[in-house]
């Protein structure tokens, strides 16, 4: 059984500083941190916040991803992907369900679809040119609506390796718009042709 968060919180604690501060991560010290230690502090690790504040869009009447259902820049009649616009990485990318679902609650049948969509759009975006990697990662304690991100790793770029490179997106300088475009409609081209589902209609322009 898990700890309950009074009895997680004193374990953790008890390896910190007076001033509530852990130890520095072994992360920081690998040569993919985009950080370097000397100078570099733990913030004070707060008490639990009990009960938790509700994420955006627990009540799907006041959710945002589900007003959005009908903009992407790929659909099918239960699924929709985006472009997210102004990131330092060549391409990042966010498949949604179009209804209200988180993970934990998927049904069956949109669980294996996104097995198979991930799968197809990880392919894609490995197969731009320059492109190294497609990360994929599920956040999900801002939103209460299931969103799936895939990084692309420009090629070459060694210190963008693994779990630093969300970090590393949030500081590079804002990537060319119309590279990141072109690239998003080669994407999507793919997976229309491996997948299926459609691009927007020509009278609706695509928006992140």
């Amino acid at each position: 059984m898990a700890l309950r968060p009074d009895e997680f919180y004193e374990h953790a604690i008890a390896t910190a500083d007076g001033a509530r501060r852990l130890p520095l991560a072994r992360m920081t010290g690998w040569d993919i941190s985009p950080f370097e230690p000397d100078g570099l502090r733990v913030a004070p690790l707060r008490p639990p916040v009990l009960p938790e504040p509700p994420r955006h869009g627990e009540d799907p009447s006041d959710c945002s991803a589900c007003r959005n259902r009908d903009e992407g820049i790929w659909f099918d009649d239960r699924w929709r992907l985006t472009r997210i616009t102004k990131v330092g990485v060549p391409l990042v990318l966010m498949l949604l369900p179009r209804d209200h679902y988180d993970l934990a609650d998927l049904p069956d049948e949109l669980a294996a679809e996104l097995g198979l969509l991930t799968t197809h759009i990880a392919r894609h975006v490995q197969a731009l040119p320059h492109i190294a990697r497609s990360h994929v990662y599920r956040f999900g304690d801002g939103g209460a609506h299931l969103h799936i991100w895939f990084f692309a790793r420009p090629e070459g770029q060694a210190q963008l390796y693994g779990s630093w490179m969300v970090v590393w997106d949030d500081l590079l300088p804002e990537y060319p718009a119309d590279a990141a475009e072109a690239d998003a409609a080669t994407v999507v081209e793919a997976l229309v042709a491996s997948y299926g589902g459609r691009r927007p209609a020509a009278s609706e322009p695509p928006r992140a």
